[in-house]
C-alpha cells in the first residue's frame, strides 16, 4: 500500500524556512506516511529550489500569488491525502501519531498553532487560534490543513484569487484540532510571493 500524504509547501526564497519544516517532516518518512513532498515555487532565487531537489521534492511553478501557488501545488499532488504546510512551519515531536489516528475520519484537520517565543503576545495568538479551530473548525496558514484528496476536489480547491486562502476552509466540513502542534516563529514564517491586490 503506498504511503497516503502528499506534502505541499508554497515557497519563495524560502531557503532556511524550507530546511527547518523538511527536518521536522522526516519523522513522517520513518513512520510511512508520506508518499511525496511537492513544492509549488513563486520564482525563489536563493537555494530553496536546490534545497527541494535534494529533498526529492517534485517541484512545480506557482507563479503568482501565495493562493495561485497552493492551487497549483494540490493540483499537482497524487496522494489520497493533502498535508499543507507553509515553510517554517515545524511539525513537533509525535506529531505522526496524531496524523495516523485521524486518517481514519476522512475530515479535515488542523495543528494546533504554537510559536517558538514566549510572552503575552504569542500566547495570546495562539490561544485565539486554536479556539477559533476548536470552535467554528478555521485555522491560519501557519496551522497547517490535513484533508482527503477528493474533498479538496470536491470543494473546488484554493480559488484562483490573490488573498483568498481562507475561502478553501469555508467550503470543507468543519475541521478538527489535532493532538500535534504546528510551531512557527514570528520573524521567520517563509515567504511567499506577495499577495497582488484582488481586482
Amino acid at each position: 500500500m503506498s504511503a497516503p500524504i502528499s506534502i505541499v509547501i508554497p515557497t519563495f526564497d524560502s531557503q532556511t524556512e524550507l530546511a527547518r519544516s523538511l527536518m521536522t517532516l522526516m519523522e513522517g518518512l520513518h513512520a510511512g506516511l508520506i508518499r511525496e513532498l511537492v513544492i509549488a515555487d513563486g520564482g525563489s532565487t536563493d537555494h530553496t529550489l536546490r534545497i527541494a531537489d535534494e529533498a526529492g521534492a517534485r517541484i512545480v511553478a506557482g507563479a503568482g500569488s501565495r493562493t495561485a501557488q497552493l492551487r497549483v501545488g494540490c493540483d499537482a499532488a497524487v496522494g489520497d491525502w493533502l498535508l499543507i504546510i507553509r515553510p517554517g512551519t515545524e511539525l513537533e515531536p509525535g506529531w505522526t501519531d496524531a496524523v495516523a489516528e485521524h486518517l481514519v475520519t476522512q475530515r479535515p484537520g488542523v495543528f494546533r498553532l504554537g510559536y517558538l517565543s514566549s510572552g503575552l503576545s504569542p500566547s495570546l495568538t495562539a490561544g485565539w487560534a486554536n479556539l477559533r479551530s476548536r470552535v467554528f473548525g478555521l485555522a491560519s496558514g501557519d496551522q497547517g490543513l490535513l484533508l482527503p484528496a477528493q474533498l479538496y476536489k470536491a470543494a473546488g480547491g484554493y480559488p484562483d484569487q490573490p488573498g483568498k486562502e481562507e475561502a478553501l476552509m469555508r467550503s470543507l466540513p468543519r475541521a478538527t484540532l489535532l493532538r500535534a502542534r504546528a510551531i512557527t516563529g514570528a520573524g521567520r514564517r517563509g515567504r511567499t510571493r506577495p499577495e497582488a491586490p484582488p481586482q
